[in-house]
């Protein structure tokens, strides 16, 4: 494993400098929009929903939309000067009971390994958890942000899950729930089920079918030669059709700002227009050779 993260684990006047690395992977099945035809990738462009023009990268900013639609837009000095911080320290807050943090507040696990001038102190850390049996309330600055998470032992290692704001966990607004008292026969059936199916969680004995069965089609397609190499992606004329078309919009533009009504696109005429050009062209090479070879005959004479 790679480590995404250094700091230290502050509580009191101890510190104890760590590594962090993410405890968990997804290993779900993912797929890529292709055409159906060829295997050819399907892109996406950058298109502004106002003049359906593609917008570089450079002039993409942050918006913020408020409740009624209308949007705010916040540049990079806007962004600078909210609260961030880079610390590089998971402070201890307070050692809650483990029971007081409800699992729905949880997000992502790290790993957190000692460095090797910490591991006294972790190993300290770690022992006073598991016989407090509580978990270490923390703050901790993760991508330039606050985050609110706990310190808790998993297998000797000590683990670290950052956890939502209160705010953001919703409350289970509906009534479904609110039925009349079961009968004594019935809990005593519910009690008995439960029992019956009672025993101790062993994650060896589950698996991800879906993936499993994905992945052995895919196999299957590919020993029995239902593959495609997509060629490599060819730039078109669309793009030289697009330029063309900003490049009209433009003129467009500058002409209705002078005050002049812009031309209306015909390609018809564009057609005739450019066949026209091309036979004035060839007309004048013809007149030039015709010239050079009376010269030519001039001198010789």
């Amino acid at each position: 494993m790679r480590a995404i993260w250094k700091g230290a684990v502050s509580f009191g006047l101890v510190s104890v400098p760590v590594k962090l690395y993410s405890a968990t992977e997804s290993k779900d099945i993912s797929f890529r929009q292709v055409h159906a035809k060829d295997g050819g990738r399907i892109k996406y462009q950058r298109i502004c929903s106002l003049d359906g023009e593609e917008v570089a990268y450079a002039d993409i900013a942050k918006g913020y939309e408020t409740e009624d639609g209308e949007m705010v837009i916040l540049d990079e000095s806007d962004m600078a000067d909210l609260p961030a911080t880079s610390s590089r320290e998971i402070s201890v807050e307070k050692f809650v009971p483990s029971e007081q943090i409800d699992p729905l507040l949880f997000e992502k696990s790290y790993y957190l390994e000692p460095e090797k001038t910490g591991a006294k102190p972790y190993a300290l850390l770690r022992q006073a958890l598991l016989d407090a049996d509580r978990m270490a309330l923390v703050t901790v600055s993760l991508r330039n942000r606050m985050s609110l998470a706990v310190l808790r032992v998993r297998d000797d290692v000590i683990v670290m899950q950052t956890m939502m704001w209160p705010d953001e966990v919703r409350s289970p607004d509906f009534g479904s729930v609110d039925v009349e008292d079961a009968k004594p026969a019935e809990v005593k059936m519910a009690t008995m089920l439960v029992e019956t199916l009672a025993g101790d969680f062993d994650p060896d004995e589950f698996e991800d079918d879906y993936r499993e069965a994905v992945e052995a089609l895919v196999k299957a397609k590919i020993e029995g030669g239902e593959i495609k190499a997509a060629p490599a992606a060819k730039k078109t004329g669309g793009e030289v059709v697009d330029l063309l078309a900003a490049l009209q919009r433009s003129v467009d533009a500058a002409k209705t700002a002078r005050g002049e009504t812009p031309e209306p696109a015909n390609p018809a005429k564009k057609t005739a227009s450019s066949s026209a050009k091309k036979s004035v062209a060839q007309e004048k090479v013809k007149k030039t050779a015709k010239k050079a070879t009376k010269k030519a005959a001039k001198k010789a004479s």
